[in-house]
């Protein structure tokens, strides 16, 4: 399979925490979108879960990993799907995955394109770190 080659590997078991349309701004003149534009969705999609989990602010202190499999291209429908990995006293892990979906021949193919570990902080007003609230396994939709 070749690196723009797609399978229908679309997660149908659970909802996109973010989806955008990639569209010529985010490109490059490869036509490429942009990896930093890329990682700046899959930031918000992370953040989302760590807000939620948090009950408030977080920031992001670290992506432990990140690996682009396969380009997006503007007109992709760009899907980030984001679940909580580890929880600690006042830092939570999320692993994002990146799927596209794109138009051929009148279907709907998808494929996994990006995925990486980011690491959020829990702040209070102050931008200081602040404590978890416990909560459980079974908290949330992230799991």
């Amino acid at each position: 399979m070749t690196a723009i080659e797609q399978q229908d590997i679309f997660p149908r078991d659970r909802q996109p925490t973010v989806r955008i349309l990639a569209m010529p701004a985010h490109a490059n003149p490869n036509g490429n979108i942009f990896g930093g534009w890329i990682m700046a969705q899959m930031d918000v999609a992370g953040s989302v879960v760590a807000v939620e989990y948090a009950g408030g602010r977080v920031t992001t202190v670290a992506a432990t990993s990140m690996e682009f499999h396969k380009p997006v291209f503007v007109g992709d429908l760009v899907s980030c799907f984001a679940r909580i990995q580890k929880v600690g006293s006042t830092s939570i892990t999320v692993k994002v995955e990146v799927f596209v979906q794109r138009a051929r021949d009148g279907q709907l193919l998808s494929d996994k394109v990006t995925e990486a570990v980011i690491v959020y902080v829990a702040i209070d007003d102050r931008g200081a770190p602040r404590k978890l609230p416990e909560r459980g396994p079974d908290f949330g939709r992230y799991w």
